[in-house]
């Protein structure tokens, strides 16, 4: 690794998001937000799903923009810089367009809290292995990982995209109604979103070819992988007509 890198910051980082993948599998609990929030939990202490998602998110995109616009070691260009790029560009959208455009149900503070936690170290570990450790050759952009991950990256953040739009128009402004999702990748899986996500980290982790990103991509299948199978779970409760070919996650397998 470079003079300026620390193995350590990357090792525990990498170690916890992974830990904090496995023990979400041990728990086996719904995140008690959107679906899955607690009926009974005050009023107070909660805010407006577009304000929560807001404040969550931002940290996971100033963090590494800031790093890119200091230029602290890399030129503009270089494939640690890009990649870094990347990974602003999905939580630019998650930060200014999609809390802006949410219509989900009013968000808990504890989960409001976690959720910046966890971006702000994500964003920094993420961040800090690009520029400070990372090492790629002068054609890595030729290379078959870089190409192939971000054809993954790009395919899955639109999944994401789309599918995340095929949610809001369920719902007519004010309504707090359930509706079988339809079209999209929710033909074929309940937790369409979830599954874009998925892939575009996985994306991101061959791309990157980095530790840190692998074990981020790791977290987000345990973490969104279960919370697929919850909305699974809730939507064949509350709609007998729920289509029983449709899967968890992934299209025709689970």
């Amino acid at each position: 690794m470079p003079l300026g890198c620390q193995q350590t910051p990357v090792l525990v980082g990498s170690a916890s998001l992974a830990a904090l993948g496995a023990l979400n599998l041990y728990l086996a609990k719904p995140s008690g937000y959107g679906k899955h929030s607690e009926s009974l939990m005050p009023r107070t202490s909660r805010l407006p799903a577009r304000a929560a998602w807001f404040l969550q998110e931002l940290p996971s995109f100033v963090v590494p923009a800031g790093v890119i616009a200091q230029q602290l070691r890399a030129p503009f260009g270089a494939p640690g810089t890009v990649l870094l790029g990347l990974f602003c560009a999905h939580y630019f959208h998650r930060t200014f367009i999609y809390s802006m455009l949410t219509k989900g149900r009013p968000f808990p503070v504890i989960f409001l809290f976690r959720g910046i936690v966890f971006c702000f170290g994500n964003g920094f570990l993420q961040s800090y292995y690009l520029i400070y450790c990372a090492e790629y050759p002068d054609d890595w952009f030729k290379d078959v990982r870089f190409i192939l991950g971000v054809f993954l990256f790009i395919v899955g953040m639109g999944i994401n995209i789309q599918s995340d739009s095929i949610l809001r128009q369920l719902r007519k402004p004010g309504e707090v109604i359930y509706r079988i999702p339809q079209g999209g990748l929710f033909t074929y899986v309940s937790g369409a979103n979830f599954l874009g996500e998925i892939v575009e980290w996985f994306g991101f982790a061959l791309a990157t070819w980095s530790l840190p990103a692998l074990a981020f991509a790791f977290f987000s299948l345990c973490f969104l992988g279960l919370r697929a199978f919850h909305h699974h779970r809730f939507y064949l409760k509350m709609f007998k007509d729920y289509p029983k070919s449709r899967k968890v996650l992934i299209p025709f397998i689970f």
